[in-house]
């Protein structure tokens, strides 16, 4: 991969698109970015083309060297610390690998996961109102940025310097401000928030910095 542009099958707000964003843009990896709409024409992810590509027709997909196409943004993201070390996404301490991993399965497991669009379209097809269904999509990130809070530290990035946990948390607290989750009792969060929204690789893996975003 060093020295060539990857393919990033993204779509600009997709949280996890947002997470493999960050991570490339963190080891400066060229990235020519191929926008699959979710939205559009009932979603370009459910056509024939893209499903070849991703047979669960979901962004993000990465092509690498050799044409491979990696999916799901966890395995992604350990791709690439493995495959570009440098930068580090994670530290030599094997206990802080760890929290950073923690922090990192809590949000890519047990937050995301419950507003993901298909989640909600299913809640939706059950008869449950746009409020309820705020209302899931709240309780579920609130309940999860409750232990976030408590698990990071209280100086810098989650733990720090930049690392893993931190390329999960802004794209969580992204999807957090779009459903107006109130985020007044998480101030180590927003803490790391502000720092990372001053960072040039945050700002470039934004959702508002993507071609695909509507005007």
């Amino acid at each position: 991969m060093t020295g060539h542009t990857v393919d990033l099958y993204t779509y600009y707000r997709s949280t996890s698109s947002y997470r493999v964003r960050i991570a490339l843009a963190l080891k400066g990896l060229e990235v020519n970015a191929i926008a699959v709409n979710l939205v559009r024409d009932g979603g370009e992810h459910r056509k024939p083309d893209y499903l070849a590509i991703n047979p669960q027709g979901r962004v993000p997909a990465l092509r690498v060297d050799g044409g491979e196409v990696i999916i799901q943004s966890m395995a992604i993201i350990e791709y690439l610390e493995e495959h570009s070390p440098t930068p580090a996404l994670l530290p030599a301490d094997l206990l802080q690998r760890a929290r950073h991993r923690e922090v990192a399965a809590l949000i890519g497991c047990d937050i995301h996961p419950l507003h993901n669009v298909a989640v909600l379209n299913r809640l939706r097809g059950l008869g449950q109102d746009e409020g309820d269904v705020t209302a899931w999509i709240g309780h579920w990130i609130t309940q999860g940025f409750a232990a976030v809070e408590v698990l990071i530290g209280d100086e810098g990035f989650c733990f720090g310097a930049v690392g893993m946990a931190d390329v999960y948390l802004l794209p969580q607290l992204y999807a957090a401000r779009r459903f107006n989750v109130d985020l007044s009792a998480f101030p180590r969060i927003c803490r790391v928030e502000a720092l990372a929204l001053r960072h040039p690789a945050f700002q470039k893996a934004h959702p508002d910095a993507q071609a695909d975003k509507p005007e």
